[in-house]
Formats: C-alpha cells, sequence, structure tokens
C-alpha cells in the first residue's frame, strides 16, 4: 500500500479517535495511551512484528493488542480503537495514526511540536533547558518528543515544523568528509 494512502488511512483514523475521545473528556487519556503505545512499538520488535504482519489474522492481531491494552492498562477507548484497527487490518498505519492525534491535540492547544534526536539520553536538567530554550525560539507552548539515535554520535538535531537545526557530530563529520574530496 502507497505511503501516501496509509497516511490517509492514518488520518481517517487519528480524526475519528480524536473526536470520540474530546466527546468523552478522554483527549489526555488517550494521548498518554497513544504516547505508551508507541514507546512500546519502538521498543518491541515482536509488537512491530504483530502490528505490521500481513500473515497473522485479524482475530490473531486483535487478540494480541487486546493483551498488549490490558497489560498496559488502556483507557476502554483506546483498546476499543485498537481492537477495531485490527478487525479492518489498520494496525500497520499506528505510527502515522498516533502521530495525527498528537499533532491534532497540540494544535488544540496552541502548542507547537518539536522532534529531537539526541547521540545519548537527555538528563531531566538537559531536557528542561531544552524545553526553555525552544519556548524562549518558538515562542508560546512547546511539546518535545525526544528520542535517541546513537548514529548521531553526538549534539542534537531539533525539528520544529519546517525548520531543523542539527548539530549533531555525524552531520559535521559528513561536510569534513565532503570538504575533504573537493580539497583532494
Amino acid at each position: 500500500m502507497p505511503s501516501e494512502t496509509i497516511g490517509v488511512i492514518a488520518d481517517r483514523y487519528a480524526a475519528a479517535l480524536f473526536d470520540l475521545a474530546d466527546s468523552s473528556s478522554a483527549l489526555d487519556q488517550v494521548a498518554g495511551d497513544l504516547k505508551t503505545l508507541k514507546a512500546m512499538l519502538r521498543g518491541s520488535a515482536d509488537l512491530r512484528r504483530v502490528v505490521d504482519s500481513p500473515v497473522l489474522s485479524r482475530a490473531d492481531q486483535g487478540k494480541a493488542i487486546a493483551a498488549v491494552a490490558k497489560a498496559a492498562g488502556f483507557a476502554d477507548l483506546t483498546t476499543k480503537f485498537l481492537g477495531l484497527a485490527a478487525k479492518n487490518r489498520r494496525l500497520h498505519t499506528l505510527d502515522g495514526v498516533i502521530a495525527s492525534y498528537l499533532g491534532r491535540l497540540a494544535a488544540r492547544r496552541g502548542e507547537k511540536s518539536a522532534s529531537v534526536a539526541s547521540a545519548v539520553a537527555l538528563t531531566p536538567a538537559q531536557n528542561d533547558a531544552l524545553v526553555s530554550a525552544l519556548k524562549t525560539a518558538f515562542g508560546g507552548s512547546i511539546a518535545v518528543e525526544v528520542k535517541v539515535d546513537p548514529s548521531l554520535l553526538g549534539g542534537l538535531v531539533v525539528q520544529v515544523g519546517s525548520q531543523m537545526a542539527d548539530s549533531s557530530l555525524k552531520t559535521k563529520l559528513q561536510h569534513l568528509k565532503l570538504t575533504m574530496k573537493e580539497v583532494g
């Protein structure tokens, strides 16, 4: 399935979930569940295979995702949503659904979203300093998602909307390599 189609499907599912959560006054609860699910998907290759597998039956995917939701203590709305996504063979769109839902929530709150990649996990003090600096630079409230990418070697890659700042050691070394090729 083309990625544009997956994106459209994910956005539709996210919009429906957002509307249901909004009418149930459960926006934050569902957002918390989705953030937890995102971390679980990132941290478990087995869960990722279950979600992405075209071989598993709808029933098997449904049972697996229901067990995950129960173990994680997800809200009833989130659990039902995941069950519906499994029934409709849409679990493979979860990354897009989560991103779209959280983006809608940030927009509702007037927040800007920032994605930060760091070579190592940030300490709470570093994270607070980063959030403070981004608030100063971009004004207002900002939701920051930090992920660890050891391939960066050092430094940060920060993206807010279409703006990106890359101070990673990996990029600096690539620029140095290109410069050396031009000189040599």
